[in-house]
């Protein structure tokens, strides 16, 4: 038994026993993260190098790809480092800062999918009000109100967690630092008032989501009055790569926090997590450049230019 004023370091769960399968967990998050870095790498290159992508869905995609780089990074890299060298510490600090910047970038990151949402909304229910409302004065306030925000809400409840006393050891059931994970080392009655907060973040981020479901379904119905086939390829090209993205992110989210606590096991938290954390940031570039023609031109474009320079 320990408090939290003691523990110097945490140990995180290890995703195998044997050197054979720690390594092999190595190179698949590996070619996971590699591939994340390189496809989100491109697409904010080609967005800020192409004037013809400097537009608010663009923009706000480019800020996607950010948070994408940044969450992954936050958790994969040190699970590497750790099944490569056969470790599971991670120092009080790090887990600090590792889950500070987890929070931040996923709370930004489902910020700028509503964002996202209401830019489509906009686009394609109110066309003639477009420019006005998505002028580049407001993109950039919507995209810093998101980054904020999830700053905010980071800092709170990173403070909230860690002021929390702990002494049911050190170790973390999980491959990187997490609130509920942090919570259940407590010993006091004071992890409720941070169970409480987020009860309350639920709540509203079900508000959110509700509020994506209602615009998607006017959408739906404007794109289904278009009359000509043309523009409604265009317009679903531009919709559907997004209502995937958030399908994929908000649907692992909710199993993981949402769950029954009586099918709840290491294991099946790891298999979530990885889904919610890890997966998406290397697919969302996938997803969103599949059915968008503008942006495989670009990074067509991108690729062919720095092919020919090396040669």
């Amino acid at each position: 038994m320990t408090n939290s004023s003691s523990i110097t370091h945490f140990l995180l769960l290890a995703f195998a026993d044997t050197r054979e399968l720690q390594l092999l967990h190595f190179w698949l998050f590996l070619g996971i993260y590699l591939t994340a870095l390189l496809s989100n790498s491109l697409i904010i290159i080609a967005i800020a190098c192409d004037h013809r992508l400097h537009t608010p869905m663009y923009f706000f995609l480019l800020n996607l790809s950010v948070l994408d780089l940044g969450s992954i990074s936050t958790t994969v890299p040190k699970s590497m480092a750790n099944s490569f060298w056969d470790i599971r510490a991670i120092s009080y600090a790090g887990c600090v800062v590792q889950l500070f910047f987890f929070v931040f970038l996923i709370v930004g990151e489902y910020c700028l999918l509503i964002v996202m949402a209401y830019d489509r909304y906009m686009a394609i229910c109110k066309p003639l009000h477009y420019e006005p409302m998505m002028g580049s004065r407001a993109c950039v306030h919507m995209a810093a109100a998101a980054w904020g925000s999830a700053f905010l809400y980071a800092l709170l409840h990173t403070v909230n967690t860690f002021s929390i006393p702990l002494c049911k050891g050190n170790a973390v059931e999980h491959f990187f630092c997490e609130i509920p994970q942090i919570l259940k080392l407590s010993c006091s009655q004071s992890y409720l008032r941070e169970v409480g907060l987020l009860g309350a973040s639920v709540s509203i981020a079900f508000g959110c989501f509700v509020f994506i479901v209602l615009s998607y379904v006017q959408i739906f119905r404007a794109v289904l009055r278009i009359p000509s086939e043309q523009g409604r390829h265009k317009a679903f090209s531009t919709c559907l790569p997004h209502l995937a993205v958030v399908s994929l992110f908000v649907s692992t989210i909710m199993i993981s926090y949402l769950k029954p606590p009586t099918i709840s096991s290491p294991s099946l938290d790891v298999v979530i997590a990885v889904l919610y954390s890890v997966v998406p940031p290397a697919v969302n570039p996938l997803i969103y450049s599949m059915r968008n023609q503008e942006l495989k031109d670009a990074l067509k474009k991108l690729i062919q230019s720095v092919v020919f320079q090396q040669q």
